[in-house]
């Protein structure tokens, strides 16, 4: 693992090569869920604004989650503020530097502080996020069901019992570095390349013929859909109404249009928004589908001019040279950007 590592692994990433847990911290958080290529321009653009952790604690949230708009999983960019916080607050400004105190921080679960660990300190932890899963199920031919908690619980023991022994502040960023490669590139869900793996001579699930079958799990994800009905409302001067979202649900925190369960709730907000004798013309486009983890958004636009603010809303106008500066779902911002 160490030498194909060393020689065929990925070297060029803007996080790898260093051991600033500030930095190590925020590429773990953003690739959560989210595919390198999309990651590298965010977190150019975090470094430049916050490039380091205190200057990060001392921003405003809504300037956190403009940086971050178009990243989904906005619960991340809300615990990434919340962590800096802590980390000044409680910790001077230092990351903790072992991988059990790092887990009791906010948005850290086992396997980010593993990372951070490992690759900072050197500390002798295992990583288990989804590709590493995969790739140790089917090196060990670990058929158990990873639904159960119990057989979550052996992995990371058998995990653990794998990690380099010797000379750790060198291998262990090395060796995480080489699962996460193998996993990222190489034994992906579908189509697996193992005839280029480093672990082929000792992998079970090639031996088997079935690599595919693992990881087990009898959890599966059922898929929903949702529709909303979003006021796209803008003024004479060209501003649109936004309103910030709730701090729980879709788009916890973020600014977006007024959203509306059906047609009939946003057109009766809109017959009391609009005064007697106001002029107002009406229109809309064919619905969007945005896909989220475990459900599909249907998105139906009602774009309407006002010369008045909709009335009992708590929102406020936004120009056009404002609105991209805030915290916005993807889904509005290509909204807007269309006009």
């Amino acid at each position: 693992m160490l030498r194909w590592q060393r020689q065929h692994g990925r070297q060029g990433l803007p996080w790898q090569h260093t051991r600033d847990p500030y930095r190590v911290w925020l590429s773990e958080i953003m690739l959560q869920q989210t595919q390198v290529a999309t990651v590298l321009d965010y977190f150019s653009r975090f470094l430049q604004r916050f490039p380091d952790v205190q200057s990060l604690a001392r921003a405003e949230l809504d300037e956190v989650l403009a940086l971050w708009s178009g990243l989904g999983y906005y619960s991340r960019a809300r615990n990434l503020h919340r962590c800096a916080v802590e980390v000044v607050a409680q910790h001077g400004g230092r990351f903790p530097d072992n991988a059990a105190a790092l887990a009791g921080l906010p948005g850290i679960g086992r396997s980010t502080a593993a990372a951070i660990a490992a690759f900072c300190f050197g500390e002798r932890v295992a990583i288990l996020d989804g590709n590493v899963r995969r790739v140790l199920t089917r090196v060990l031919g670990f058929s158990g069901d990873m639904a159960q908690a119990a057989n979550g619980r052996a992995l990371w023991d058998l995990a653990t019992a794998l990690l380099p022994r010797r000379a750790l502040a060198d291998t262990m960023p090395r060796y995480t570095q080489g699962l996460m490669d193998i996993g990222a590139g190489i034994c992906t869900p579908r189509a697996p390349r193992c005839a280029d793996c480093p672990l082929r001579r000792i992998c079970v699930a090639l031996r088997e013929g079935e690599p595919e079958r693992y990881p087990r799990s009898t959890r599966k994800l059922k898929r929903g859909a949702q529709a909303l009905w979003l006021l796209q409302a803008s003024g004479p001067d060209g501003a649109v109404w936004l309103e910030k979202r709730p701090a729980r649900g879709i788009w916890a925190g973020l600014y977006c249009l007024p959203a509306f369960d059906s047609r009939e709730s946003l057109h009766g907000q809109l017959q009391g928004a609009l005064p007697a004798g106001s002029r107002a013309w009406l229109h809309e486009p064919a619905p969007i589908v945005h896909p989220l983890t475990h459900k599909d958004l249907l998105l139906h636009p009602v774009q309407v001019r006002l010369e008045a603010a909709p009335a009992g809303r708590a929102g406020a106008w936004f120009a056009a040279g404002a609105w991209p500066e805030l915290g916005l779902p993807a889904p509005i911002r290509k909204l807007l950007a269309a006009g």
